[in-house]
């Protein structure tokens, strides 16, 4: 026999040989799948952000049809239509479920807010910050070089004058951003539910706030002053508001003399609207 024939027909004997063994291996070692899981999972968008609490889709899938959890409204990204689908599936009923959307604390668009120093390098939030904090004179504001805009997996952040900015009709509360954001600017809140945000970090007392960004929170205490809930605080010179105690009257909005407090859905800088 022809030694190159001989080779061909040795090489394809071995490999249906290792092909045979690998079906059986495959059979015989094969993992049960649950039918339950695998339903429920095909329900969920495959963001795989961890929102929901679980290590991903397949975590939480798994985590419903077990029984270890019987909330069917975890999954944001899905919203209420994976909520309802669920529901179907495992017959729990349809969890209460609130629209989210991301919001970026900062007004540090380049009108307002100044540089100090001009960064040359590559363009990543993350890397930014490893000089000096960042190009801006203001530590804790956005850095605006979009490295939540290249991790949302929805297209629903944009770059706005140096600041990154969220549509809230795109955004599906995955959280992803959340992560990515060095200076931890990004929060969760629900849609369109009037409650007034405030789009600043900066813990500066007001005098060197004002010399860094003129939209920044100066801590004057005016919005506090004028909350009749006392939904509103100023902690480490910077306002906070708690949802739970705000009535959304819009006094603070008024209040604000750095017009810092933004109300989703108005004239603002919290979301782009369509």
């Amino acid at each position: 026999m022809h030694p190159i024939l001989f080779a061909v027909i040795l090489v394809s004997a071995i490999g249906l040989i290792a092909g045979l063994g690998l079906a059986i291996a495959s059979a015989v070692m094969a993992v049960p799948v649950d039918e339950k899981t695998e339903r429920i999972r095909a329900c969920l968008p495959g963001a795989n952000c961890g929102a929901c609490g679980f290590s991903g889709c397949d975590g939480y899938a798994q985590a419903l049809s077990e029984g270890k959890t019987t909330n069917t409204s975890l999954c944001s990204p899905g919203g209420a239509e994976a909520a309802q689908e669920i529901a179907q599936i495992t017959g729990l009923a349809v969890s209460a479920s609130v629209p989210m959307t991301a919001v970026v604390r900062c007004c540090g668009a380049h009108q307002n807010a100044k540089n100090k120093l001009e960064y040359v390098g590559i363009e990543s939030c993350r890397m930014a910050v490893q000089v000096f904090g960042g190009p801006k004179e203001c530590a804790f504001g956005c850095v605006g070089f979009g490295d939540c805009v290249a991790e949302c997996p929805f297209d629903a952040i944009t770059l706005c004058d140096g600041v990154a900015r969220i549509h809230p009709d795109r955004c599906h509360a995955c959280r992803r951003c959340v992560a990515v954001c060095p200076k931890h600017l990004i929060d969760v809140v629900p849609k369109n539910q009037g409650i007034p945000a405030v789009l600043c970090r900066n813990q500066e007392k007001g005098a060197l706030t004002r010399k860094q960004c003129t939209a920044g929170c100066i801590g004057c205490m005016k919005c506090a002053k004028g909350c009749e809930t006392g939904a509103v605080s100023v902690v480490n010179f910077c306002a906070h508001i708690d949802p739970s105690l705000c009535t959304g009257c819009g006094k603070c909005v008024e209040n604000c003399p750095v017009h810092c407090i933004h109300i989703q859905g108005g004239k603002a800088v919290l979301t782009i609207e369509e």
